[in-house]
């Protein structure tokens, strides 16, 4: 029936490939489906996908994200209708015009001189200039068509996956019209509150390491450097030492933290030198707390007395994440006005962000969270990655060897053309200085991807040997 529509395959089906269609490759299937979907729904561009799938079940998976995309595509069509609806996918900075964004437009018309609105930055903005650009040049047009990508310029505020539309009332409208969607339709209304794009899934940072300039003088410059490169990059995080006044730079790996050392240096022309690669741990509890605290205090001639009770339960079962999930009672949910469950949650998370003992305000909240009267024993998580690796059949056996010194854990092996495809999960400490191992094994040839899998708990024998060598006992 595939081959039915579109002739180019069905040359593929009966000739080459009729007696095993599992060898038809990745790249045709591809070129298959961009043509179909192309001539069914009359796209100019597709949103880029991974294929993460081998042999004839990859025509089913392709299929279902591809037509997932496409039904989320034209129902932002039909909310917004003729409105601007565009993505900021890319950021670049210029030393003549500053940051120029690259965006994709969705829906509308995107023209020069005109104010936009982000909906993630809830900011309006107004872009100066429309630039085509082809390599390194850029030609100036008029106007911008759904389907194209362009770069603008004199867009300050907005980032990589910022959702752009022309107005806030747009946005509103368009919100409304989900709204009702929604209740015709039995979805959620949470889900289509505010009308976001798909942007880039950022995982939390696993390496971090210090930051410092050649002198302060330099350290303005660094700020600003290292900003840029923020705005960039979102999985880069810039945070400052509360005790020591250094910056920590936080990266998904130790390619990652270089590259950035290397562009701060290229393009900003700044000597920066780098502390100690360090691993970022994650501590949880392994049963639930209870604690409850009292706020009595005069502010002005009006004294605050407020009573707070606070539970705290691990999570068990789940990807492990960084920001605590927060629930009220019943009793309380009901008399909290909306903007002090703001300052709750703002408290309860940088607390649980920083950990137990830290110096963290005056916030009711944040006592509790920061305090000793709740008494639970603590486990430190070491982040535990999805390692793949490509290698060729030769190189195979040394890979397997040096992964199992490693204390990795093999899912499975798969093929590919060629090569081998090996499926690991291993712990990040692990992995320190593996590109130039994998390298000099497998004669340059073999590649490798890491991505943050879970959180897995150290026993105690791990972890007390972890924190003699934080507090530098051994």
């Amino acid at each position: 029936k595939v081959a039915d529509l579109d002739d180019e395959f069905a040359e593929l089906v009966l000739g080459e490939y009729s007696e095993n269609f599992d060898l038809i490759s990745a790249d045709k299937l591809s070129n298959l489906h961009f043509r179909i979907l192309k001539s069914i729904f009359n796209l100019r561009i597709l949103p880029f996908y991974k294929i993460r799938v081998s042999g004839s079940s990859l025509v089913l998976a392709e299929s279902h994200d591809i037509l997932h995309i496409l039904l989320e595509l034209e129902l932002l069509r039909q909310w917004y209708k003729d409105d601007l609806c565009a993505l900021a996918f890319k950021v670049l900075h210029d030393k003549c015009r500053g940051p120029l964004v690259f965006v994709r437009v969705y829906s509308g018309l995107l023209k020069p001189q005109s104010a936009v609105y982000n909906i993630n930055k809830s900011c309006t903005e107004r872009m100066s200039r429309l630039l085509l650009p082809f390599a390194d040049q850029q030609i100036e047009i008029p106007s911008l068509m759904p389907g194209n990508i362009a770069l603008t310029v004199g867009l300050k505020q907005s980032a990589t996956g910022d959702t752009i539309v022309s107005s806030k009332a747009s946005a509103v409208a368009a919100a409304c019209r989900a709204g009702r969607d929604a209740r015709g339709e039995k979805r959620s209304t949470s889900d289509v509150e505010s009308l976001l794009l798909a942007g880039v899934e950022i995982p939390d940072p696993v390496f971090f390491c210090t930051i410092e300039p050649p002198s302060m003088a330099k350290q303005q410059d660094l700020d600003n450097a290292l900003s840029c490169l923020q705005r960039e990059d979102p999985s880069l995080k810039v945070k400052l030492d509360p005790d020591t006044g250094q910056t920590i730079l936080c990266g998904m790996g130790e390619l990652h933290i270089e590259i950035i050392h290397d562009r701060i240096k290229r393009e900003y022309g700044i000597e920066t030198y780098l502390g100690p690669l360090q691993i970022a741990y994650r501590e949880t509890i392994l049963n639930a707390a209870q604690a409850t605290d009292i706020l009595d205090k005069t502010v002005g001639d009006k004294r605050h007395s407020v009573t707070a009770e606070l539970e705290v339960r691990p999570r068990s079962g789940e990807r492990a994440m960084t920001k605590p999930v927060i629930e009220y009672a019943a009793s309380v949910i009901e008399a909290l006005p909306r903007e002090l469950q703001g300052a709750v949650e703002n408290g309860i998370t940088n607390s649980c962000i920083q950990g137990k003992g830290m110096e963290v305000g005056m916030l009711l909240v944040l006592r509790l969270i920061s305090s000793q009267s709740i008494n639970s024993e603590l486990r430190i998580l070491l982040p535990l990655m999805n390692l793949e690796i490509t290698v060729s059949e030769d190189h195979l056996s040394a890979a397997l060897a040096d992964l199992a010194q490693r204390r990795g854990s093999i899912q499975e092996i798969q093929s590919r053309q060629d090569n081998r495809v090996v499926v690991a999960t291993v712990p990040l400490a692990e992995m320190m200085g593996y590109s130039t191992v994998l390298r000099s094994l497998t004669s340059g040839s073999a590649t490798f991807t890491l991505e943050l899998a879970s959180y897995q708990a150290l026993n105690s024998q791990e972890q007390s040997a972890l924190l003699q060598r934080r507090m530098g006992l051994v």
